[in-house]
């Protein structure tokens, strides 16, 4: 790592560690938003990590903001950030002004004109809890203040936020940015695959430290060989998450949006390893992994609810299914080969 991704996964991994406990996610999970590590992570500058130095940000690149959002998902924090950074994104890309708070993602039917956004959107993070949301409209990045907004709560498996939020004649801030039409699902896609990573990795090595603390017959489980293979298996699985999606971000910064293929292809196998994992894992830990009092089911339930988020992998495979059908036979191997 270098020396700002260095800063970055001190910061994050420091901060996360340290407050995220078992207690706060319970909390969060009844409907009681974290406020104080709320602060805390954009006092430290965790949310504009996307945004350039001269708009008060950073000045990192996705594969910088791969840290902070893989930490997100490992710590399971309960927090909108992998969505605020996102939005700051856009607006840092239109020229927009930055604002405070938890600013959430919009993607829904809206319509733009005279300063005015109409519209709703379903199973939006964090709605209640946002100060601003972000939408884009016709080429255009839109900043609309929530306040006057009415919002219907809802929640997913992992009682995260997910509201439906319907704006009428909300008065709002835009200007165009260069972004393809489909960027709130392309990049939303990207963001969930590092946080799905992060939140393997946990998986990973959650399951390795119960094995070798849970005796059976004398000797801990993952003396067993069949624990060990299934062990094995876990682990590979969150490496090669981990190894596709810090490829899709350095791509993201190369290529821009033509990086979609390699979005796609993490997202897709992120989804796969999820299946595969939590599995493994509920396995690994017995009866009390499906207990509310153990924290297993904190990663899990998220991993269960990111995956059909921005795009299942279902729906990545049949883009580029498509896209692949479309160029031909001929083009297939060189388009794969290509990246």
């Amino acid at each position: 790592m270098n020396e700002l991704q260095t800063i970055l996964s001190d910061s994050v991994n420091g901060l996360l560690s340290d407050r995220v406990t078992k207690q706060l996610i319970q909390k969060a999970e009844e409907g009681a938003f974290p406020a104080a590590l709320w602060s805390e992570v954009e006092a430290n500058g965790l949310t504009r990590v996307l945004v350039p130095e001269e708009l008060g940000g950073a000045g990192a690149t996705w594969a910088d903001a791969a840290i902070v959002l893989k930490a997100a998902g490992e710590h399971v924090a309960p927090l909108p950030l992998a969505e605020t950074i996102l939005a700051n994104w856009f607006l840092a890309k239109a020229g927009l002004d930055v604002p405070e708070g938890v600013i959430t993602l919009l993607d829904g039917d809206f319509t733009h004109s005279g300063g005015k956004l109409s519209g709703e959107a379903k199973r939006v993070p964090w709605g209640r809890d946002a100060s601003h949301g972000v939408a884009i409209v016709g080429g255009e990045v839109v900043l609309v203040p929530l306040s006057g907004a009415n919002i219907t709560p809802g929640l997913n498996v992992a009682r995260e936020p997910r509201d439906h939020v319907v704006l009428n004649d909300a008065a709002a801030k835009s200007a165009k940015a260069s972004l393809p039409a489909d960027a709130m699902q392309l990049y939303g896609a990207l963001t969930r695959a590092c946080q799905m990573a992060g939140a393997l990795s946990y998986l990973s090595a959650q399951s390795v430290a119960y094995a070798n603390e849970r005796t059976q017959f004398g000797k801990p489980i993952g003396k067993f060989q069949a624990i060990q293979q299934q062990l094995a298996v876990l682990s590979t699985q969150a490496a090669a998450c981990g190894v596709i999606t810090d490829f899709a971000c350095a791509q993201a910064v190369k290529r821009g949006a033509d990086a979609a293929f390699e979005i796609a292809a993490a997202k897709i196998r992120v989804d796969d390893a999820s299946s595969v994992a939590t599995s493994i894992a509920h396995q690994v830990h017995g009866a009390i992994g499906f207990t509310y009092e153990h924290g297993l089911h904190f990663a899990t339930r998220r991993l269960w609810s990111w995956r059909a988020e921005f795009g299942s992998g279902t729906e990545w495979a049949k883009r580029l299914g498509r896209e692949t059908i479309k160029g031909g036979a001929d083009a297939l191997w060189p388009h794969v080969t290509a990246r």
